[in-house]
């Protein structure tokens, strides 16, 4: 008997303390690679330029990233938002290019990403295709047809009303940086306190319950993948002002990047499940790692393999969590 009670309760505190390192180890983390960068750099890294230069980087990888988190909420994932970026940030600039308005431009290239959206939620959803097969096939096809509409050229000579979106500034601060803001308290707000964000939390958390609940599984998966489109539409829509030029694959780097984001964002939740404020603070892992090895002269080479190694941790401590506490 005391030793079954003794295995129980060193059982209750390991999974306390793996509760406690999962909340909190990925901040830790987060503000030791600030410190260790500041230490090594202090008089580059540890400056108000920077600091911007770190928040205008990151912009678009945290409004794919916080949609991304939307489709990981339900339990899946969407490959295809780096290529939906590329293929509407082409389209937003063929439609200038040709003649478009600003806001028409603006208006088919989210169009056109919630069609991707809607295709991978069709897929996923209605035809039971996992969502790796399913959004890969969708991510292979989408990159073509980016291809295809900027004829494999870059795009220029775009409106310089429509570049102060991803060039202008606002209370000194570049506008992208606030464009992120909003998308990413829009998800939160939306994931927290309105019936289709529960309803995606429902899903995610065991869609039988859901279903049984009499919450359409179908038709909310659907949506969060519509949501996912769309969002990575706009990121496309931001980088082509940013750019002032359009590219087939001026996107395809962000797809891996947020779901690295968000996989370090979910280390965070006790329950190892994805939520918008860990992916913020992901992206911000991911920022600063990348801007701090960029001043202390590591290659691109080497940054891609520790982001690589570093969404392996993620997802390893994360499923470690969810087996300790289950």
């Amino acid at each position: 008997m005391q030793t079954r009670a003794a295995a129980g309760e060193g059982a209750r505190r390991y999974t306390s303390a793996l509760g406690a390192m999962k909340s909190g180890g990925t901040i830790i983390g987060f503000i030791l690679l600030v410190a260790v960068f500041g230490m090594m750099r202090p008089e580059v890294f540890l400056t108000f330029g920077n600091l911007r230069n770190v928040l205008e980087q990151v912009a678009i990888l945290a409004i794919i990233a916080s949609v991304q988190t939307v489709v990981m909420v339900v339990g899946n994932f969407d490959l295809s938002v780096g290529a939906t970026a590329s293929l509407s940030g082409a389209v937003v600039a063929q439609l200038l290019i040709g003649g478009q308005g600003i806001a028409v431009a603006i208006a088919g290239a989210l169009v056109v990403g919630a069609l991707v959206g809607a295709v991978n939620g069709y897929l996923t959803a209605y035809l039971k295709l996992s969502a790796f097969v399913a959004t890969l096939a969708t991510m292979t096809s989408v990159s073509g047809l980016a291809f295809i509409v900027t004829d494999g050229t870059t795009l220029f000579g775009l409106p310089q009303g429509f570049m102060s979106l991803g060039q202008g500034r606002w209370l000194g601060l570049p506008i992208p940086i606030f464009v992120a803001i909003a998308i990413a308290v829009m998800v939160w707000f939306v994931l927290r306190n309105t019936t289709i964000g529960r309803r995606w939390h429902a899903v995610g958390g065991n869609a039988e319950v859901a279903k049984l609940s009499g919450v359409h599984v179908n038709r909310v998966r659907f949506l969060a993948f519509v949501v996912a489109g769309a969002g990575a539409a706009l990121a496309g829509v931001v980088l082509t002002s940013r750019l002032a030029s359009a590219t087939a694959t001026s996107g395809d780097s962000y797809m891996l990047l947020a779901i690295a984001a968000v996989f370090l964002g979910m280390t965070i939740s006790k329950e190892g499940t994805a939520n918008i404020g860990g992916t913020l603070i992901g992206v911000g892992i991911l920022g600063v790692l990348s801007n701090g090895l960029n001043i202390i002269g590591v290659s691109t080479y080497v940054q891609q393999f520790l982001t690589g190694i570093i969404i392996i941790a993620a997802v390893a401590f994360s499923r470690l969590g969810n087996k300790g506490v289950s």
